[in-house]
């Protein structure tokens, strides 16, 4: 007995010294500054190279009159390592999230009442939100050359509760698309890409969806990564976050684009095939295009699997508008989804935002008797199939093979 003690102890004393080994470790670790060393254009992740590095640079804001005790460090944390990580995951080892921390907390000028905003977004007053991003920008604008980085992310020592919004993007955002005048310092020194806006306790969700507002971009007038909840609803009143889930009409919980995340304690589902095709995060010879009318059959691999053959089907119907089909199963960040199966989307690329009801992509819900399109996927052996008489389109489910599914797409007569 008195050796199994012993025993017992000498395995509590090895799990303490390995602990106290992991923090000296943690805490010898470099983190990145405005100073430091630029990036190659290529930088490590997972193992591999990778082909596209998005450099941002993440700017301090504190506030007089707001108390905080956040270390630059978990600003580096959030971006340079978790966003990073759900980056290159859902762009399948193409893209990489790296750049700078400030070296300092850059205190503005006013106290955090004359830059607060509502919580809804066509109730921003885009004065105060202009307000915060001229004054951070002043505030570095000779501490830094913005011409290094893809985009640039001011990252609050303030609660939700103090600013009125968790995250939000400036631009291509809340201050429109097309006027580019907000994203310029007073010595001329220009923001590429665009600036977000977050507090230190944003989800990481939430960072993805406004930085890849970012990622996007902007061609012919038009964002093109927008939000994919309906603002109309997302303006109603009502507490923050139930009118929030009220207002994500068009994709659920499927996409954190929509949703940002399922539930708040865990890490945000992944992106939908609409939105990394946006984003170009899925090659072309891995979607399976099929004209309307006719026949087709595809073995359907899931989406967060990128050996699979075919991440997702296309159904041409007219120039803009076209049925996707993908599988999501409980691999990767998709172990946070309300569900897995098929997903069957309608897209209409004419529809640049989701206002009035619209949305330029809408999933087709399964089972419309489970709120919130948590029962949205199609599977075997339950909502198998899915017909549109008006666009002559049957889709089938055949088989399940693995993870896989063998689907037949057809004319409906």
């Amino acid at each position: 007995m008195d050796r199994v003690l012993e025993a017992i102890s000498i395995e509590r004393l090895l799990r303490l010294l390995r602990s106290v080994l992991v923090v000296v470790i943690f805490a010898a670790q470099p983190f990145s500054s405005v100073h430091a060393q630029s990036l190659p254009e290529k930088a490590k992740g997972k193992g591999q190279l990778c082909p596209i590095v998005q450099k941002g640079l993440i700017i301090l804001v504190e506030f007089p009159d707001v108390h905080h005790t956040i270390d630059k460090r978990y600003a580096q944390k959030r971006f340079f390592k978790e966003l990073n990580e759900y980056v290159q995951e859902m762009s399948h080892g193409k893209v990489c999230i790296q750049g700078d921390v400030t070296d300092k907390w850059y205190r503005m000028p006013r106290p955090i009442a004359e830059y607060r905003i509502s919580s809804r977004n066509l109730e921003v007053d885009k004065s105060r939100l202009t307000r915060l991003i001229l004054d951070a920008l002043s505030a570095v604008d000779r501490d830094v050359d913005l011409s290094e980085y893809s985009f640039v992310a001011i990252f609050m020592g303030a609660r939700l509760k103090d600013y009125g919004m968790i995250g939000l993007c400036g631009y291509p955002g809340m201050l429109g698309w097309s006027n580019q005048e907000i994203l310029k310092t007073k010595s001329g020194q220009v923001v590429r890409g665009g600036i977000a806006i977050f507090s230190y306790q944003a989800h990481l969700g939430t960072l993805f969806h406004d930085v890849a507002h970012i990622l996007g971009g902007v061609k012919k007038e038009k964002r093109m990564l927008p939000c994919l909840y309906d603002h109309d609803l997302q303006a109603k009143p009502g507490p923050m976050r139930e009118t929030f889930v009220d207002a994500i009409i068009n994709m659920g919980f499927w996409d954190p684009m929509s949703c940002h995340y399922y539930k708040w304690e865990i890490p945000p589902p992944g992106i939908s095939s609409w939105t990394k095709l946006r984003l170009e995060w899925i090659d072309p010879s891995k979607v399976a295009v099929i004209k309307a009318g006719q026949r087709g059959e595809v073995l359907l691999g899931p989406l967060e699997d990128p050996k699979a053959e075919t991440l997702a089907i296309k159904i041409t119907v007219t120039d803009s508008t076209y049925f996707l089909i993908e599988n999501r199963q409980a691999i990767g960040f998709d172990i946070n989804l309300p569900g897995n199966g098929v997903l069957i989307m309608h897209a209409d690329d004419s529809v640049a935002e989701c206002r009035h009801g619209r949305s330029p992509v809408k999933l087709i819900n399964a089972n419309s008797s489970v709120p919130h399109l948590e029962g949205a996927a199609f599977d075997i052996g339950k909502n198998a199939s899915y017909v549109d008489s008006k666009n002559n389109v049957k889709i089938e489910l055949i088989d399940k093979i693995g993870n896989s599914y063998k689907i037949q797409v057809s004319p409906y007569q």
